[in-house]
């Protein structure tokens, strides 16, 4: 043997000696020596305290699920008891997270990298107290102290398996204050078993759903509002493959509004994706803004059932599917699909609805009407809203929320089958496409069946501006008065319809805001219809009750036709033309009607025709407010005025313009021609005497 070769030998026995004795050190080290050292390092790369106050220890072992040569590289598995993270100097809490026993195998090349390598820890009765200012300081994220840049150490977690746990979680930006409390089932749970079958993968390429390992309760307040649930999840949260679903379920009340959640969250380390069945119930669906930022309108109670599937990592924005669900407002029901997708500028909901039976009381809120069973909403007291006459107000005074529709978008169609106003008016096919754009309302088309008939337009509210503007365009064609009247025995015999056109814009957050500031045309053509005091009771006309009574008494009598065009302006509408044509008399109707103080002063003043017997000879007055009009008849009657001379002595336009309002009708003749033609034309000037 050469000297050479000696040495060689010599040298590489003393190498191998020096592993063997490193391996047999490291192996039978006392880890909890080392524990100063790694507090102080741990501290210094999270920029908070960080303690091993337990036991330490760390058993190594190959890892055969590396592969290849990384298989033979040994890697510690170490196991810490009662573990502490300091929290930030401003938190309330003493630590920011505590855990009981955490074990873990660790790659140990990565940290050349400053990279910490886990492929799965399992974390005993964890805890930890999450908090955020309202300036945006959260104890969550971790800076160093010298620089305040992130800590240059990236963990990277596979899985994570934990036990019984608790979570606080106090944001003064949401409002928030609430206590999570994690234990095991005790039993797993198969997901099928809760969530049901339909949402487990059928063609086998996905994986299925783990189990529900745990039981979880939450209790506190949430965005304000007093908010209790519970439910389930699994035992092993998988961090970095986004193909295996995490099962949750949950029953949530937040406020007024309920939640129940059951189906898999993907991905979570980055929040991927969630495949849930959703149920919501709650008192009015504007209750959801705050909890969601969906800006949903004021409607009764209501309950919805769907299956919500949502991409949160969209390119362009997390995007929400809540498909095929069913639901009901109030008594009204409600299906289809919806979408909400978060982006620039502004969110956006899509979808489109349908509904099988629809009650008008359940729209009422959408205009500031209160549903059945429920007070009346506070009166709007801004300036554009009057102040509250002796008998009360009649037009809805509720604001609408125009701050919440700059919030997001909206393009949603709504189709319903059948109309419920009560139990026999006529209505049906409603058809609206509400689209809302920068703070912008339309409803276009906006269209519905009546009595044989349509109403439609388009209804157009700018809320981008402080004062709301507004404007109505609808028409109504062919309402059949025998449809309109169904339980008259005496109008099923008529072959008469109604016809309109109504034009108005105006200024202000509500209805009544809206009409005491409106301007433009009301125009109304009824033929061959029947008039009856009767008749009044049924539609609940109690001053129309008055007014027929005094004229007719409680005879039925033909209307040949009714006409009326209205002039609005600044809230004031006044009649052009508005005269009732029957076998008795031509009743006139002057005066006006002041929508912003909500007062009326209208005279009716009949006419008899040649020799018939016609007892009024006085003008009718009807006077007061809305809420509360006072009806009679005139001491004697007004000087020198006759129906017939006002009614004929009309202007030429407002004659011409409500011919254009006569249809195509099923009988021969429309009983409106005659007189609207003999409206247009110039007075007669009386004969001279004598002659």
């Amino acid at each position: 043997m050469t000297r050479t070769r000696k040495i060689a030998i010599g040298i590489v026995g003393a190498l191998a000696l020096i592993v063997l004795v490193f391996v047999v050190v490291i192996a039978t080290f006392d880890w909890n020596r080392a524990k100063p050292m790694i507090n102080e390092r741990a501290s210094a790369a999270i920029g908070r305290p960080f303690a091993i106050n337990g036991d330490l220890s760390v058993e190594w072992g190959r890892e055969p699920a590396e592969g290849g040569w990384r298989a033979w590289v040994p890697w510690p598995h170490v196991v810490a008891n009662d573990i502490s993270v300091g929290n930030a100097p401003w938190a309330k809490a003493p630590h920011f997270a505590t855990l009981k026993r955490g074990e873990f195998s660790l790659a140990p090349l990565p940290l050349l990298r400053q990279r910490v390598v886990i492929r799965k820890i399992q974390l005993t009765e964890p805890a930890a107290d999450l908090e955020r200012l309202a300036d945006g300081r959260a104890n969550w994220v971790f800076t160093l102290p010298e620089s305040g840049e992130p800590s240059p150490w990236v963990l990277d977690i596979n899985e994570i398996g934990f036990d019984k746990g608790r979570v606080g979680y106090v944001d003064e930006v949401l409002k928030a204050d609430l206590t999570v409390l994690v234990d095991p089932l005790g039993k797993p749970v198969p997901f099928a078993d809760v969530a049901g079958a339909a949402f487990v993968p059928q063609d086998g390429q996905a994986p299925a759903p783990r189990d529900y390992v745990f039981g979880w309760k939450v209790d506190g307040k949430f965005k304000g509002l007093t908010t209790q649930g519970e439910g389930k999840v699994g035992g092993m949260l998988a961090m970095q493959d986004p193909k295996q679903p995490f099962p949750v379920q949950a029953d949530v009340a937040i406020g007024g509004t309920k939640a129940s959640v059951t189906g898999t969250l993907t991905d979570p380390a980055n929040l991927g994706a969630l495949d849930l069945r959703l149920k919501l119930a709650g008192a009015s669906m504007a209750q959801l803004y705050p909890l969601t930022g969906v800006t949903l309108p004021d409607t009764p109670p209501y309950s919805t059932d769907g299956h919500l599937v949502a991409k949160l990592k969209n390119p362009g924005g997390a995007v929400f599917d809540y498909k095929d669900f069913n639901g009901k407002v109030g008594n009204s029901d409600l299906h289809g699909d919806i979408t909400f997708a978060l982006g620039a500028p502004r969110p956006k909901l899509t979808g489109k609805l349908l509904s099988k039976q629809l009650r008008m009381v359940d729209l009422g809120p959408l205009i500031g009407v209160p549903a059945d069973g429920t007070k009346a909403a506070p009166a709007d007291k801004a300036k554009d809203a009057p102040a509250k006459p002796k008998g009360g107000k009649v037009l809805p005074t509720q604001a609408f929320r125009t701050d919440r529709w700059r919030d997001m978008d909206a393009d949603v169609e709504l189709d319903a089958g059948r109309i419920v106003h009560d139990s026999k008016l006529p209505l049906s096919d409603l058809s609206v496409h509400v689209v809302l754009q920068d703070g912008k309302l339309t409803l276009d088309p906006f269209r519905f069946g009546i009595a044989g008939g349509t109403i439609g337009g388009t209804i157009k509210l700018d809320g981008a501006r402080e004062v709301m503007d507004g404007r109505v365009d609808l028409r109504a064609r062919r309402l059949r008065l025998k449809q309109l009247f169904p339980a008259t025995d005496a109008m099923q015999k008529t072959l008469g319809e109604l016809n309109g056109d109504m034009a108005v814009s105006g200024t202000g957050n509500s209805v009544a805001a809206l009409l005491g500031t409106a301007t433009g045309d009301v125009k109304m053509l009824v033929n061959d219809g029947v008039i009856s005091r009767s008749l009044m009771e049924i539609a609940g006309l109690n001053v129309a009750n008055y007014v027929v009574s005094k004229l007719f008494g409680d005879d039925e009598v033909n209307i040949n036709c009714g006409a009326a065009d209205l002039v609005m302006k600044n809230g004031q509408m006044t009649p052009r033309v508005f005269v009732f044509d029957t076998e008795n008399a031509l009743i006139s109707i002057t005066g006006s009607a002041d929508f912003k103080n909500e007062k009326i002063d209208m005279d009716i003043t009949p006419d008899s025709k040649g020799f018939r017997i016609f007892s009024l000879r006085s003008p009718l007055y009807v006077r007061g407010t809305f809420g509360d009009p006072d009806v009679g008849v005139h001491v004697g009657p007004l000087a020198a005025r006759g129906a017939g001379m006002v009614a004929l002595g009309v202007l030429l336009t407002p004659a011409a313009g409500l011919l254009a309002l006569i249809a195509p009708s099923t009988n021969d003749e429309n009983a409106c021609v005659p007189l609207l033609e003999q409206m247009r034309k110039p007075p007669t000037a009386p004969a001279p005497k004598g002659k």
